[in-house]
C-alpha cells in the first residue's frame, strides 16, 4: 500500500511541475504592470505575480520588472508532454535531486 501512496504522491508532484510551466508559458503579467504603476494602490498579496522573476524599486524611484522567460518555459514543456512523459519524469528527478527533495513535497514553493 505504501508503494502505491508513494507513486501517487511522485505523480502528483510531476504534475505539478507541468502546471507550472504552463502557467508560466501561458500566465498573464496584467498584475505585475499594475503593481509597477500602482504600487500604493493594489495589495501584492490579492495580485497573481507568478510570471514576475524579479521586482526592483530603482534609486531614483523607477521600477523594473523582469518576467519569466515564456519561451523558455513553453520549449520546456513541449518537450516534456512531446516524449511522453519520460522528460516530466527526468525533470522532477533532476528537481528532486537539486533541492534535496525527502518525500515532503513542494509545499514551499
Amino acid at each position: 500500500m505504501e508503494k502505491i501512496q508513494a507513486d501517487a504522491a511522485g505523480q502528483l508532484r510531476r504534475e505539478e511541475v507541468l502546471r507550472r510551466l504552463a502557467q508560466l508559458a501561458f500566465g498573464r503579467a496584467n498584475d505585475a504592470v499594475r503593481l509597477a504603476l500602482r504600487p500604493g494602490e493594489v495589495d501584492p498579496e490579492e495580485l497573481d505575480l507568478s510570471a514576475v522573476a524579479e521586482f526592483k524599486v530603482t534609486d531614483k524611484g523607477g521600477v523594473e520588472v523582469k518576467l519569466a522567460d515564456r519561451v523558455q518555459a513553453l520549449e520546456t514543456l513541449c518537450t516534456l508532454l512531446e516524449d511522453g512523459g519520460r522528460g516530466a519524469a527526468a525533470l522532477y528527478r533532476a528537481l528532486a535531486e537539486g533541492c534535496g527533495e525527502t518525500g515532503e513535497g513542494w509545499d514551499n514553493g
